[in-house]
């Protein structure tokens, strides 16, 4: 299904955390784009950036940032200011754990790898806010990907569960401190989708089975689907929600 609009006409969005098409943030992507956003994307090197570069023909539009790096956010930002002026949201969809830490007994993480998911999953939204904020228009939107394993311990999902909880409690203090300069900040709780993220959990299919059985249809939900609640929360219609996860899980997170 296709829709078109004008809800975001005129709006600018920084895209940060498209892998491939398969990407939840690619879903998101193309919802905004279909309603009228104009999209600016990031990578974090030059082998993301040749598969983005598959999904977006204009050079220009392609921002590299390192997330890990202070001064890589600031400077990919300045750049975007730059070429684009303000703008309008920055949707926020990256995490990261080393796949070693995705598997067994959390007892088994090591502090390294506890460390980097916190650092990448976790605090890169608020190093993103923290610079974002020279950049983003009033009224603005921050939109984060969040899943429901930050409250239920998910089998393998481990330092990745400890990750998103500590993410949607960034959501929450951030929508209080972000208030002031007229930006937004809230999480979609994304049912568990075959993207390259979720494959890399030991045992994803088990994983992706049981979230397939527990949707009210027994269908999984598509990135297009989650595509379309990050349009409303970009959207000027969204002006209410603050500090928000909202589960686009076809219900899974309510069985």
């Amino acid at each position: 299904m296709k829709l078109m609009s004008d809800l975001l006409k005129g709006k600018k969005i920084l895209v940060m955390g498209v892998a491939n098409k398969r990407s939840i943030a690619w879903g998101c992507s193309q919802m905004m784009m279909e309603n009228g956003a104009e999209l600016i994307f990031t990578y974090q090197n030059d082998r993301i950036k040749k598969s983005l570069s598959r999904l977006v023909s204009e050079e220009e539009k392609l921002v590299e940032c390192d997330v890990s790096d202070d001064a890589s956010i600031e400077n990919a930002f300045k750049l975007v200011n730059e070429r684009f002026g303000k703008v309008d949201g920055i949707l926020h969809a990256i995490a990261f754990a080393n796949k070693e830490e995705l598997g067994g007994e959390i007892m088994q993480a090591s502090r390294e790898g506890y460390a980097l998911a916190q650092d990448i999953s976790a605090y890169s939204l608020i190093a993103v806010a923290k610079y974002g904020r020279e950049i983003l228009n009033d009224p603005s939107s921050i939109v984060t990907l969040t899943y429901f394993g930050s409250e239920r311990a998910i089998p393998n999902y481990n330092v990745m569960g400890v990750a998103k909880a500590s993410l949607e409690a960034s959501v929450r203090y951030l929508a209080r401190d972000m208030a002031k300069y007229g930006t937004r900040v809230n999480a979609i709780s994304a049912g568990a989708i075959k993207t390259l993220a979720v494959t890399g959990i030991k045992g994803h299919s088990e994983l992706l089975k049981m979230s397939e059985e527990r949707t009210v249809d027994g269908e999984s939900v598509t990135i297009r689907e989650v595509g379309g609640t990050c349009a409303f929360l970009m959207s000027d219609l969204s002006t209410g929600v603050v500090g928000d996860v909202i589960y686009v899980d076809k219900g899974v997170h309510l069985i």
